[in-house]
Parts: structure tokens; C-alpha cells; sequence
């Protein structure tokens, strides 16, 4: 399995409702140090309707400004859908990080 496979395979993990951030994912798929790597994956996502990359966010709790299936505007508003809220433009880490 290559390391693209990897992080999508962690990514199809994350529950409805929750988000990770792309350090999380990192570390899951086998290395810490894999954040940008992480994003390149994701802007990369042969399977959008399988692998919910819009569930991975800044460990700040930022939407990707280039997120790569609509921009930053479509990815909030996958993720109000599933229902999750944001506090001053950032997702409310403290009730909807995945807590693995």
C-alpha cells in the first residue's frame, strides 16, 4: 500500500459529524511528519464520494482555502450539513474533533 493509500484509508475512518486535522491523519498513517503530504493526498482524491477529504482540517480548526472540490466555501458547507459548527470562522475543535 502506498502512502496516498494509506491516508486515504485512515481519512474513510472519520465519522460523520467529526473532522481531523492533517497531523492526526499523519501520524495514523505511520508518520508524524506526513501533514503536507497529507493535503497533497487529499487535493488528489480519486474518490471524493468515498473518502470524505472535506473532514480534515487545520489543527487550528481552518478550512482549506484550496480545497480542491469546490474551494474553501463547498467545504464548509459539507461539513454544516454533517453538523458541525464553527466558532469566529474556525471549526469548533472542543465538540467535533475525532478523538482516536
Amino acid at each position: 500500500m502506498n502512502t496516498f493509500e494509506k491516508i486515504y484509508q485512515v481519512v474513510m475512518q472519520i465519522p460523520k459529524g467529526k473532522v481531523a486535522t492533517y497531523g492526526q491523519i499523519a501520524r495514523l498513517a505511520g508518520n508524524r511528519n506526513w501533514s503536507r503530504v497529507v493535503g497533497y493526498a487529499l487535493h488528489a482524491n480519486p474518490n471524493p464520494a468515498k473518502i470524505p477529504c472535506h473532514r480534515v482540517v487545520t489543527r487550528e480548526g481552518c478550512v482549506s482555502k484550496a480545497f480542491a472540490f469546490g474551494g474553501e466555501n463547498e467545504q464548509i458547507k459539507l461539513l454544516k450539513a454533517e453538523g458541525i459548527t464553527f466558532i469566529n470562522g474556525y471549526v469548533d475543535l472542543k465538540n467535533h474533533l475525532w478523538n482516536v
